[in-house]
């Protein structure tokens, strides 16, 4: 769906200075009562008031949708002035972005937390802005946990026992292996930075076949999958949206899960604990972090207004709005800092715990948008009933080098 933010200029007479932005970002919500609209409609009049002769079109999509429409508006040589999405390495690859001290002031790029500024760099420079952040956990059921007599899990022995014990207790879903084409690529690197490896390797290069990363998909097929534990859907059929949905029904034992699980699963009544992801031995020494990205097209120009714009959409009091609303995590020091204070978000304080330590997608490569449609696409076919762990990750393994060469 597209809207339009708040349109009316204050004071200043109307003339040549008079610029207009425009802004595509992604709809966080998960209806109209909560759209993103409504937070963008709030900052745009704010911001208007304070800077006449500059306005703000927002026009809000879908996550669906979104990172495609600015895909055609570049394409057709109609480039919004910034775009709110998934991925920014192929604009900023093709020199069409800012760089990030172009368009914001100092202070302001200071305060992002270090771990989302470095992955917002291509070749060591800074396009992408991280706009809003979320880390990942082990949701588990507490009701079912009582009924079956166990303890959240630390270590993947200790899991699977776990759900051996939830599937004799009748529980449709001891654990929810969700590595269907929607976000196989979040499952796979939860599992992959447990099994104490990852897609890359120390060198920034794609490492899907590592024997570590073979040995944590054949402990998920023969541990998991082939002993009956991830449920009646085969896990390259399930999608996150669905497992999630399955856990707010009361079907889920333990499933991975980020920040906004927590109210929908609340919302019904499940009464649920978020535990640290377990890993080989016992806690996972990372978890999956993820960051969506703000970035400025150099198209148009207006640089110093973009500058004006995003100074204040990451003002501390417009970052904690944003991420209390939709349950995600701050990308600035200051706004973490009054999160990790306030008694409000308690909740969240197990997830921001995990920020710092957290790996995020490798954003940063030109090819990481090929190569996760094809992680989606394949790799649950490693656990599936036919599947071999080595040959699926190996065939990732060889398209993911292929894509790295094309897009090099």
């Amino acid at each position: 769906m597209g809207v339009t933010g708040a349109l009316a200029g204050c004071g200043g007479p109307a003339g040549s200075d008079d610029v207009t932005l425009r802004l595509v970002a992604a709809d966080y919500g998960r209806s109209s009562a909560d759209s993103s609209k409504k937070y963008w409609d709030g900052l745009v009049r704010g911001f208007e008031a304070q800077h006449p002769g500059t306005k703000v079109d927002v026009s809000v999509y879908s996550w669906n949708d979104v990172d495609r429409k600015v895909k055609e508006m570049v394409a057709a040589g109609h480039a919004p002035d910034m775009a709110q999405i998934g991925a920014y390495a192929d604009y900023a690859a093709a020199g069409k972005l800012y760089q990030a001290e172009d368009v914001l002031s100092i202070p302001v790029q200071a305060d992002f937390a270090s771990e989302l500024s470095d992955a917002g760099k291509v070749n060591r420079v800074q396009y992408g802005l991280p706009f809003a952040a979320s880390t990942r956990l082990l949701f588990y059921n507490r009701t079912l946990f009582a009924q079956a007599g166990i303890t959240a899990p630390t270590t993947w022995s200790e899991l699977a026992a776990d759900a051996r014990a939830l599937k004799a207790k009748g529980v449709k879903f001891p654990y929810a292996l969700p590595l269907g084409p929607e976000e196989a690529q979040a499952e796979t690197m939860q599992w992959l930075l447990s099994g104490g490896d990852g897609y890359l390797d120390g060198f920034g290069s794609y490492n899907f076949d590592s024997t570590q990363n073979v040995a944590t998909f054949t402990w998920l097929k023969d541990e998991l999958v082939d002993k009956g534990l991830t449920g009646p859907v085969e896990p390259a059929k399930l999608n996150r949206a669905d497992a999630f949905a399955a856990f707010t029904r009361g079907e889920v034992g333990m499933l991975n899960g980020h920040p906004s699980l927590m109210k929908a699963a609340a919302a019904e009544g499940v009464k649920f604990g978020v535990v640290p992801m377990p890993g080989v031995d016992g806690r996972a020494k990372s978890t999956m972090g993820v960051a969506d990205w703000m970035t400025a097209f150099r198209q148009n120009g207006h640089q110093d207004r973009i500058r004006d714009f995003l100074d204040y959409v990451y003002s501390e009091k417009n970052v904690l709005a944003f991420s209390r609303e939709y349950d995600l995590l701050p990308v600035t020091n200051s706004a973490q800092e009054a999160m990790s204070a306030s008694p409000r978000d308690a909740d969240l304080a197990p997830f921001l715990e995990e920020l710092p330590s957290s790996e995020l997608y490798p954003v940063g490569k030109t090819s990481w948008a090929a190569v996760s449609a094809d992680i989606k696409q394949q790799v649950g076919k490693a656990v599936g009933p036919e599947g071999s762990p080595a040959a699926v990750l190996g065939a990732l393994q060889r398209e993911a080098v292929t894509a790295d060469g094309s897009a090099g």
